[in-house]
């Protein structure tokens, strides 16, 4: 189980297949299920050229643990891996990456799903767009879509 906040780009594949080798995991896993989030060039319907992911370390670390704690208990997980950027990102920047394995598909992929949700919408980063009109902060959405 493991939780990085990086401050440079990553390559959510090479990551995941890297996490995969260093486990003891070998046989036991049947599914792995993923989550990829990428910066998008809008938001609102309106162009967004940069972000900026602001964040407190201690408290943003701890958070992530917390998450995967609560995963492992509500579902029959083998590992997780929570990789989440942080600083200046860019359209088509990968923000995020979420891997769930277990020994059957279900768990992997409802723990995958509940960690998505938990992350958009309790995590505590701040996002600050970059417009052809100015920066702006965004507030989080926490209706669930």
């Amino acid at each position: 189980m493991a939780a990085y906040i990086l401050e440079q780009s990553f390559n959510p594949w090479e990551s995941i297949s890297e996490h995969q080798k260093s486990t003891t995991l070998d046989n036991q896993f049947g599914a792995t299920a993923t989550f990829i989030g990428t910066m998008r060039d809008f938001n609102d319907n309106v162009a967004v050229s940069a972000m900026i992911l602001e964040h407190y370390p201690a408290m943003t670390q701890y958070y992530l643990e917390k998450l995967i704690d609560e995963a492992t208990c509500k579902w029959n997980l083998l590992d997780i891996l929570i990789i989440h950027r942080v600083g200046n990102i860019k359209p088509s920047d990968p923000i995020m990456l979420i891997a769930c394995w277990s020994a059957h598909r279900r768990a992997s992929l409802d723990a995958c799903s509940w960690l998505i949700e938990e992350l958009k919408h309790r995590a505590p980063f701040w996002k600050k767009e970059t417009r052809a009109n100015g920066e702006y902060w965004v507030e989080k959405n926490t209706n669930g879509l």
